[in-house]
């Protein structure tokens, strides 16, 4: 067991010697001033007094009061044998017993009035701590309760009142955290009609509110009094016809037993049900003999109850064992008891305190008893504490080790650590499955071994051991079962005039059907009991229906749920209880686009001018310095200026293809070609790449690119009338009205669309993602631009609360787990993909693609040719002038013909050897051409 620190602190021990003189002044000077001024304010002063009074206002035929009237005496004898509290000064307590009656209960206080009592403990009840509450601040006498855990009660109201015990408002927080945890939504409350029941039962609606449950149905019941068979019966009959199996029992024990046991008659304790008691039914178990009967027993099988927690320590053990021995096991040892006890020490110490800080033990008459002269109550005999706010500060400050753990008041004057047993009862007892702590939440550790740790109230740490239910079921009840009670759940959905594949009602009949209904009845089709519905089409039929109103109508209570396409929004959760979304969505822009195809230049088009002009320039650059750094050491760089300038031109743009042919033979050279090459190896790359995408991907050119752009161009936007889109355009991006053009069918969608914003039209249209697949699916001249812009979801409203949804959410689940909600959406909102053609048509390459790059190719190779035969024309001209000379009769067209084909067959000699040899042709031609025939000339040419 953690410990929570160290030990109380060892109190001085103060030895009061009165001495006998002073105190028979003090005596005869009291006696002097009742009979000289018996109405003068008058003190009875002591430095140190030998006995301090406190009273104690208890029912002793209570179960409470018994254990609580021997806790106190105890603590009384207690204190009084442990010199190290008070030292000399003894404690003594007077008791009263309030007969279970707050009138008899504040007559029987009115007593302690008379006395010099210092403050008063109890009572246990709430109605009696309300009436002594005014007296004991008007007299500034400290009230301790032990036992008052009404909520309601407050230190502002009551400043001189001070809980000793845990406030209900605890307790009801525990509660409604297991409820949470257990995933319960709605709750029925049962509990007495008094102040204790209501304030208890307000407080448990308050936490539940903050972890979004509620109390659907709550009785109070009369007092034991006026409790009779009929009236239990009665109220069991109204909680059998609620929908929810979960009950809050805030009762007493006598009360509370009567309900189990006419449950149990009513078969009202069998599987399927939850029963949580407050602390009564432990505090019943801990006050009775045991074992307790088993007709009893089996009249609260599987019942949840809590009980204040008090850590376990060997003092405690020891205090049980001497309880055992003085109560003969005839009266069992509760919680308030301990608390009792507690109190006792609580008294002790801030008095202690009180005396080591110099106050006395004085009294004055009553401030007020002029208004009272004459009266026979003689309330000028009453006394008031002069110490009485010191000593309220320093009970509020004092703090020290009890039976019940750390005693010790916070700021709102509450006991710390907060924190609570959860016990299961079972078989012939009870067992704890965990504990309650305003610290940690649910855990299945005890809280002094989690104070030591940081705070951990997620949902991970949130922990119970399992429970025996109602009925002996180990598996957690439902909560809930649905009660048609012979009525139909009235389900509204839109009638639809577009998009009818997803809900609409088939015309001249009352059947409704699409994706949407299919869905919903196939979850309907998974719950374990039935759910006898009807659906109501809402709408005229002339123009799709607003969704927002159809919403509202769940809490105008013309439906209980709502079937469609319904988008899971803010506004409409505030109002109505959604549904885990069927189906994805969210707002997409869908606009009109152009075919892009790619043309003859096609090749020009990865590169953009700039970077064309970049590409030549560096090759050109690299050409320039590759002749700087090679022209003097290698040949290959050296020459005529024109040679060389050939050269710096050929080697910049043939390494762009790796395909130079110079040799490089400096280190620079060779460096500044290796970080060359790696560049062109990029740049082909990328050029490779980014003309496959321009050949082979299909261009699509749409002058909006996203919602961005359409919100800068203000042109006119086109969306469905009601929907989900046009409250999104207009409540969060804030178009204008003026500027959505309400549209209510896909064709009028594709003509305001063909017409565009110039033609009065639209620049694009606007809607949710499922709407425009299926339109883009019969429709492929337009296409959806930029990204969606929200994401949601499809679900299906009820009522605020209602636990129908929390099944059907489950249902859906399982339908998109098991493959059925695919199944359906391929049945309603199959796509005839139009695209397919046109996609394969764009993968194949044309020769409209190429065709410039093959009429450059082919004018280069023109040019070429024509350059070529021109220089050789030239060269043949120039090297065999005869044959161009009219005078010369032996030149015949044939025979020149055949010269000029062999000069250009030829391979072309270096030019000096050209030059010799052209002479010595000419020198001996005309010689030999008059004797020989041209074959023979022409043989020695070759």
């Amino acid at each position: 067991m953690a410990s929570y620190g160290s030990g109380p602190k060892q109190l001085e021990c103060l030895c009061s010697k009165g001495k006998t003189m002073k105190v028979v002044w003090l005596l005869l000077s009291l006696i002097l001033s009742l009979v000289v001024y018996p109405n003068a304010a008058n003190s009875n002063i002591s430095s140190r007094p030998a006995t301090v009074n406190f009273g104690a206002v208890i029912t002793f035929d209570s179960k409470v009061g018994r254990a609580a009237k021997i806790a106190i005496e105890e603590a009384v004898m207690d204190v009084n044998s442990n010199s190290s509290i008070l030292g000399g000064t003894k404690l003594a307590v007077k008791m009263v017993d309030s007969n279970a009656s707050g009138f008899i209960g504040l007559i029987e206080a009115l007593q302690f009035m008379k006395m010099e009592t210092v403050a008063f403990i109890g009572p246990h009840t709430t109605e009696l701590a309300r009436l002594m509450s005014p007296i004991a601040d008007e007299l500034q006498v400290p009230l301790l309760s032990y036992g008052a855990t009404d909520a309601s009660l407050s230190s502002i109201q009551f400043p001189f009142l001070v809980r000793t015990t845990q406030s209900d408002l605890y307790l009801m927080t525990a509660i409604s955290e297991m409820i949470f945890y257990y995933g319960w939504k709605e709750v029925i409350a049962i509990y007495v009609d008094d102040d204790l029941g209501r304030n208890g039962i307000a407080a448990l609606s308050d936490k539940l509110a903050e972890r979004r449950c509620r109390i659907i149905f709550k009785e109070g019941l009369p007092p034991v009094s006026n409790l009779s068979h009929a009236v239990i019966t009665n109220v069991l009959v109204k909680v059998t016809q609620s929908e929810s199996r979960v009950i809050v029992l805030h009762a007493n024990p006598t009360v509370g037993l009567k309900i189990l046991s006419e449950a149990r008659h009513l078969e009202m304790m069998g599987s399927g049900f939850v029963w949580i008691a407050t602390e009564w039914l432990s505090f019943y178990f801990d006050s009775s003999p045991s074992p307790l009967p088993q007709t009893t027993m089996d009249t609260m099988q599987g019942v949840l109850t809590l009980r204040q927690h008090t850590p376990d320590s060997q003092r405690k053990r020891d205090f049980f064992c001497r309880w055992r021995k003085l109560t003969g096991g005839t009266i069992g040892l509760n919680t308030y008891g301990l608390y009792a006890y507690d109190t006792v020490f609580l008294v002790a110490h801030a008095v202690k305190a009180y005396l080591d800080q110099g106050g006395t033990i004085s009294f004055s008459n009553f401030s007020r008893k002029q208004s009272a002269k004459g009266s026979s109550m003689h309330l000028d005999a009453i006394k008031m504490f002069d110490g009485g706010k010191q000593l309220l500060t320093n009970i509020l400050q004092t703090r020290f080790i009890g039976l019940t753990g750390p005693i010790e008041f916070n700021a709102e004057r509450s006991l710390i650590y907060p924190s609570y047993d959860i016990i299961n009862v079972a078989g012939t007892g009870f067992r704890r499955i965990g504990y309650w702590s305003n610290y940690s939440g649910l855990s299945v550790v005890t809280p002094e071994m989690l104070y030591s740790k940081p705070p951990n109230r997620s949902s991970e740490n949130q922990r119970l051991y399992s429970v025996i239910w109602p009925g002996d079921p180990t598996v957690k009840p439902r909560g809930w079962v649905f009660q048609n009670n012979g009525k139909e759940l009235r389900i509204g959905v839109p009638n639809r005039v577009s998009f009818r594949e997803f809900v609409t009602q088939v015309k001249g009949t009352d059947i409704v059907k699409g994706f949407c209904i299919d869905v919903f009845t196939a979850a309907l089709d998974l719950l374990p009991y039935g759910v006898p519905h009807k659906f109501i089409p809402y709408g005229d039929g002339l123009k799709n229906p607003s969704y927002n109103e159809l919403v509202s109508l769940i809490t105008a209570d013309k439906f209980d749920a709502v079937v469609g396409e319904f988008a899971i929004m803010t506004n409409r959760t505030k109002i109505a209880e959604f549904t885990q979304p069927f189906a994805e969505s969210g707002l997409v822009v869908v606009a009109p686009y152009k075919k892009l195809s790619s043309d003859g230049w096609a090749f020009l088009r990865p590169f953009s001018p700039r970077m064309w002009a970049v590409i030549a320039a560096f090759s050109l650059f690299l050409g320039i310095v590759m002749w700087t750094l090679e022209h003097r050491i290698n040949d290959e760089f050296r020459g005529p200026p024109r040679k060389q300038l050939i050269t710096i031109f050929c080697f910049s743009f043939s390494s762009l293809f790796s395909a130079h042919k110079e040799n490089t033979i400096s280190t620079l050279g060779r460096f500044v070609l290796l970080i060359w090459l790696f560049v062109v190896l990029i740049i082909n790359s990328s050029y490779t790449a980014s003309l496959s995408s321009i050949l082979t991907v299909q261009k699509l050119y749409s002058s909006v690119t996203g919602i961005e752009s359409l919100l800068e161009s203000g042109d006119p936007i086109g969306c469905s009338v009601g929907s989900y889109a046009e409250s999104y355009l207009h409540g969060v991006l804030k178009i204008p009205k003026s500027r959505l053009v309400a549209l209510g069918s896909p064709e009028e969608y594709v003509s305001a669309l063909l017409k565009g914003p110039k033609k009065g039209g639209v620049a694009a249209v606007v809607h949710e993602r499922p709407y425009m697949d299926l339109f883009l699916s019969r429709f492929c001249n337009f296409k959806i631009v930029g990204q969606e812009f929200t994401k949601n979801g499809w679900g299906f409203a009820f009522r605020r609360g209602s636990t129908l949804a929390e099944d059907v959410s489950t249902a859906l689940l399982t339908l998109s787990e098991n493959g059925d909600l695919q199944r359906i959406r391929e049945k309603w909102l199959r796509r005839s993909d139009c695209s397919v053609e046109s996609e394969l048509e764009s993968n194949r390459l044309h020769f409209r693609s190429f065709w410039g790059l093959f009429l450059t190719c082919g004018i280069a190779f023109l040019v070429a040719l024509l350059i070529y035969f021109s220089q050789i024309i030239w060269k043949f001209r120039k090297y065999y002038p005869n044959e161009f000379d009219s005078t010369f009769q032996g030149s015949s067209q044939s025979r020149r013909l055949r010269m000029f084909l062999s000069f250009v067959n030829e391979k072309e000699p270096k030019k000096k050897r050209r030059r010799c040899k052209r002479r010595q042709t000419e020198n001996s031609v005309n010689i030999e051409e008059a004797h020989e025939p041209p074959e023979k000339i022409q043989e020695k040419r070759n």
